[in-house]
């Protein structure tokens, strides 16, 4: 079961009960933890409908640029990396027909003001903040810790954004 919260509420802790909870423990030992201060640094954060305040999502990194950057992830205008997460199988249920059709069947994940903003509009939002979040290179087993959101301006598919955590994983 999915569900939507208004952004206010993403600074209540992470899930402890239901079926986001069930999720998250079934995808890592330990239970998530979020970093909600996150969400300030989000550009435009009306755009994504969020799903699950805290997930945690294990899968495999993969390159989201088709071999044109050595990293694998797409350095966009916002700041933010837009790069590509193949989930394990057991959590390919968080994969939508946006992600089929845009997003090659991977889950899309962003690090918040990883890299320099270029958009005008997006500038507030990184201000005197830059992640520290190392992203592992592609091939790497990683279990990814965020808020499961549905970005409403493309084509609706799902993602890990804002990023709380990335750490390779069994």
């Amino acid at each position: 079961m999915r569900w939507a919260l208004p952004i206010a509420l993403v600074l209540a802790p992470a899930v402890t009960s239901g079926a986001g909870a069930a999720r998250a423990q079934a995808s890592s030992p330990s239970q998530p933890a979020c970093d909600h201060s996150l969400w300030k640094h989000v550009y435009k954060p009306q755009r994504l409908k969020i799903l699950d305040p805290c997930l945690t999502v294990r899968g495999t990194i993969v390159d989201a640029t088709a071999g044109k950057r050595k990293d694998g992830v797409r350095h966009e205008e916002d700041g933010d990396p837009h790069g590509w997460l193949k989930v394990d199988p057991l959590q390919a249920n968080l994969l939508n027909e946006g992600n089929r059709s845009a997003e090659g069947g991977n889950l899309v994940f962003e690090v918040v003001c990883k890299y320099p903003v270029r958009q005008r509009d997006a500038m507030a939002a990184c201000r005197k903040y830059k992640s520290p979040i190392v992203i592992p290179p592609v091939g790497t087993h990683v279990c990814i810790t965020g808020s499961l959101v549905q970005d409403q301006e493309h084509a609706k598919w799902i993602e890990i954004h804002p990023v709380s955590r990335i750490e390779a994983c069994p």
